[in-house]
């Protein structure tokens, strides 16, 4: 509305500009075109006066003003050397024998070619511009004023014509500004539809409704693409809001059953419902979950911390994955013992340099290696394998065991997420190892892949080599 109303005022305001100027004009070539005809008509009838004695109040006289006051438009008023009118074109019979006023003869030859407005004394009932000059023969190297020549126009003629061509200016000058408007006044409000409907839609997302589009608007200017911008920033808060309701849920379940094993056993404990004889095993339930809980509040302390942490900054350092692998498998070299699985490795003699950092790299092959003991059939074998190609180094980990159903695969990275969704087998896991995995690998602008099929699951993550 605002930029609307600013070009209605730029069109009134040029408007208002070109009129004056353009009147202005007019009325300085009418007056310019008046003394031309003013200069020309005393020429020609000094000349005829001079060369063939033609009176000033001849017939052929007479009839030659009226021809030229025709054409011209401009009337011709011509007076003996006392100013009394001797022939009026436009008052031939009225105003002959008035009296031009002495002050206008004095302005006359004084030879100031200006246009005054005047009714010549009682020659005009109305204001005229006029101008006029004297009818002078130079008689024995003197000038001999025999006459006076007016050239008057109507003023109130003038500004008829003036008035009327003017309203023809401001009708088309209204109807352009009016089109423009109305023109400019949908453009704009089609121009501000979506930026309102974004409004609304931030409205809404301020009161958690993150469901809301803006229109999908078929545009390829910058509106266009603020419009796809938004809905591309709703679609991530809708995704970051759902997140943070199935993290809520799946935070609540995992502390819910812990703490309810507490409570209750403590409960018996201090009623007496428990006997004595079982206190020993039941407070070790106890302390089993109470460890439980430690764990998850460990690994919710180091998700927020790797995720506070900038992608690509913090982790430039380089160390040898050969020797992170292999300290990853003395750290769980009881775990695997007491499944009695074997080890296959194809690990490099050589050490292999990589980029980032040697703590959260361990962290990650001490998960995959952790989860695929866990998943392991029973004197099982996990197999090892690291290679490089062009300028990555590629870590496979792969156990026997269950197979992970399909549909379960692009989950298994998710918070708290559990192929059993009962969540009673795997008692020691809170769900967040894989997903600590992937958030490091992405920390490190790396990728993880996995397949299960045939009681094979495989895990295939990259590091980039350290030049």
């Amino acid at each position: 509305m605002a930029t609307a109303l600013i070009v209605l005022i730029s069109f009134m305001l040029l408007g208002g500009l070109s009129t004056v100027l353009s009147y202005r004009r007019t009325l300085a070539d009418r007056r310019a075109m008046m003394l031309a005809t003013l200069s020309e008509t005393a020429r020609y009838i000094t000349a005829q006066h001079l060369h063939y004695s033609v009176d000033l109040d001849d017939l052929n006289m007479s009839m030659w003003l009226t021809m030229t006051a025709g054409v011209t438009g401009f009337d011709m008023v011509v007076t003996n050397a006392q100013g009394v009118v001797i022939f009026c074109t436009k008052r031939p019979n009225l105003s002959t024998g008035r009296v031009v006023p002495e002050y206008l003869l004095t302005a006359v030859d004084s030879g100031e070619n200006t246009v005054m407005i005047s009714s010549l004394g009682s020659v005009y009932q109305e204001r005229h511009q006029v101008s006029g000059t004297p009818l002078a023969l130079n008689v024995g190297n003197e000038m001999r004023t025999f006459g006076y020549l007016f050239v008057t126009s109507n003023v109130a003629v003038f500004e008829q014509e003036w008035h009327n061509l003017y309203s023809v200016f401001m009708i088309t000058t209204l109807s352009v500004m009016g089109f423009a408007f109305i023109v400019l006044f949908v453009a704009t409000k089609q121009q501000t539809k979506p930026l309102n409907e974004m409004a609304n839609a931030a409205r809404r997302f301020a009161r958690g409704d993150f469901e809301i589009r803006v229109g999908q608007h078929k545009r390829q200017d910058e509106i266009g693409q603020l419009t796809e911008a938004f809905n591309a920033m709703a679609d991530s808060l809708e995704g970051s809001e759902k997140i943070r309701r199935e993290f809520i849920a799946n935070l609540s379940h995992e502390l819910k059953t812990p703490m309810t094993v507490i409570s209750g056993f403590a409960d018996g404990l201090l009623d007496g419902t428990i006997p004595n004889e079982e206190e020993s095993r039941y407070l070790g339930v106890i302390s089993s979950e109470t460890k439980r809980l430690s764990r998850l509040v460990k690994s919710m302390q180091d998700i927020s911390t790797l995720q506070s942490a900038k992608a690509g900054t913090v982790f430039d350092s380089s160390f040898d994955i050969s020797e992170v692998v292999r300290l990853a498998l003395l750290s769980l070299d009881g775990k695997i013992d007491k499944k009695q699985l074997g080890i296959e490795a194809e690990l490099p003699e050589d050490a292999i340099l990589t980029c980032g950092d040697a703590d959260s790299i361990m962290q990650v092959v001490y998960n995959l290696l952790d989860n695929a003991i866990k998943f392991s059939t029973p004197g099982g074998v996990i197999g090892l394998e690291l290679w490089t190609r062009d300028s990555k180094v590629y870590v496979s980990i792969t156990n026997k065991g269950e197979t992970i159903p399909a549909d379960e695969l692009p989950l298994i990275f998710d918070r708290f997420h559990k192929t059993d969704k009962s969540r009673s087998i795997d008692r020691d896991g809170v769900g967040l190892g894989l997903f600590i995995v992937k958030t490091i690998l992405d920390k490190h602008n790396e990728d993880i892949f996995v397949t299960s099929s045939g009681g094979i699951t495989k895990f295939i993550f990259s590091l980039t080599v350290a030049h």
